[in-house]
């Protein structure tokens, strides 16, 4: 009797240690607004995002920066991003894409120009046709170097309209963690 109660432990121990083994690990990469304790851009303010990487020692990185369609309430003629200055990455502006949409019908737009100002901490980006108002919006950097070091980053999205006064809107903010 005690044998077969030894035996049975044993076969659980066993089925339990197999679960933990066939659990599929997370890949790298990190998405969504993170987990902010203290300060911070307000819940409502966050907006989503994807890290391909999201290693500070690795050589290239693609950051998937997405805007919902309800932030988008004005059509936009211009993207302005601005990060902290401590954040001491680098882009690539010819590997910046603006992709409108969802699903199958996702369309990447055409652009007139990328102008990145790194003594000001600033990526500006010029559609040739501003983007409709209402349409999901992912702003894509691929070619990314990663800062030498983690940390968190604030990348603030603003948007200027066509024919409005040259005001930027604010639409939201990514929080960034590189490990």
């Amino acid at each position: 009797m005690f044998a077969g109660k030894k035996a049975r432990l044993v076969v659980a121990a066993i089925l339990a240690g197999s679960v933990g083994v066939s659990i599929p690990t997370v890949a790298s990469g990190q998405q969504l607004p993170g987990f902010t304790i203290f300060g911070g851009p307000e819940q409502k303010n966050q907006l989503n995002f994807f890290l391909e990487s999201g290693e500070s020692e690795d050589d290239s990185d693609r950051y998937h920066l997405r805007i919902p369609a309800d932030k988008m309430e004005l059509a936009a003629a211009r993207f302005v991003i601005d990060y902290p200055d401590y954040y001491d990455g680098e882009f690539n502006v010819d590997r910046v894409e603006v992709l409108v949409g969802e699903g199958d019908n996702r369309k990447s737009v055409e652009l007139d120009e990328v102008i990145w100002d790194p003594e000001n901490h600033v990526i500006e980006i010029y559609p040739l046709e501003p983007v409709p108002a209402g349409k999901k919006v992912e702003l894509k950097f691929s070619d990314v170097d990663n800062p030498d070091f983690g940390g968190m980053y604030y990348f603030n999205a603003r948007i200027e309209s066509p024919g409005d006064v040259p005001l930027l809107r604010y639409i939201g903010t990514w929080v960034l963690t590189i490990d």
